[in-house]
């Protein structure tokens, strides 16, 4: 399991997507190397469904 999947600000964002922490979750990801080597070890259409998501 990925520290991605479990990550408490992830949580904080899919229960609150607009709360201070969900916000810098939001703005976290886009540059966050972690995550991004977590998307590409999903498959394709996990990785669809993620980035429509959180996008």
């Amino acid at each position: 399991m990925s520290n991605c999947e479990k990550c408490k600000f992830r949580a904080t964002y899919d229960k609150n997507p607009r709360s201070i922490l969900g916000r810098i979750w939001k703005w976290h990801i886009r540059w966050c190397p972690g995550w991004k080597s977590y998307l590409k070890s999903l498959s394709k259409e996990d990785r669809k469904q993620l980035r429509k998501q959180y996008s």
